[in-house]
């Protein structure tokens, strides 16, 4: 019978798993002794993002929690029923608003790459006056706000506006990518994660 330190592999000599940046406010440690998990999960967000991403450092805390919230994000990336420019936007204004800079950085990173209007991503504190937007657009950003809240302060009116432009399928997913973007950017908000220098790079890194 093994004990279950018998599965451990771990490279005790090699440099441990550490976030770019040194000057970081983050609440639980980033660094992790470099485990076989530790450097697949660090090799994997590497090849796909170019650096391993923070959040992903501090769920690694949690294996079940990491596996069980990658797992979801990945099934997300297959909705695609809403045009992701407008997933993208309401995803920004909720970041915004609940004033997660990782999120905001992260989520600029995202948006040049699907191709969204930079200016669109630079008015998001005044989008009611700026000129650059559609009126769904608006209603979206309205939405995502009211969403945002606490409490919610959506209104029947508010969807019955989204409604003219979208299916309730449509809608369904919409609702869905702004409650995700708010437990996303709570999360990271809470634990102390800020930017990461995505918006200084908005080109995927080769696969």
């Amino acid at each position: 019978m093994t004990t279950p330190t018998a599965h451990r592999i771990t490279t005790p000599t090699a440099t441990p798993i550490a976030p770019v940046s040194t000057e970081r406010s983050a609440r639980v440690p980033l660094e992790h002794r470099p485990t076989l998990f530790v450097r697949l999960v660090s090799g994997w967000s590497r090849r796909r993002y170019g650096t391993v991403l923070e959040p992903g450092l501090a769920m690694l805390h949690n294996r079940r929690v990491l596996m069980s919230v990658s797992r979801f994000e990945m099934s997300v990336e297959k909705w695609s029923s809403v045009e992701s420019g407008l997933k993208d936007l309401a995803c920004a204004a909720v970041a915004a608003g609940i004033g997660c800079s990782w999120c905001m950085d992260f989520g600029w990173y995202v948006s040049r790459n699907n191709g969204l209007d930079v200016r669109k991503l630079e008015h998001l504190t005044d989008w009611r006056d700026a000129d650059v937007y559609t009126p769904l657009e608006r209603s979206v950003l309205a939405y995502a706000e009211a969403m945002t809240a606490t409490p919610p302060e959506v209104t029947d009116e508010m969807v019955a506006d989204l409604r003219g432009h979208l299916s309730d399928g449509q809608l369904v997913e919409l609702t869905e990518m702004i409650s995700l973007e708010n437990l996303r950017s709570r999360t990271n908000s809470a634990l102390g994660l800020t930017s990461q220098g995505f918006k200084d790079h908005c080109e995927v890194p080769a696969r």
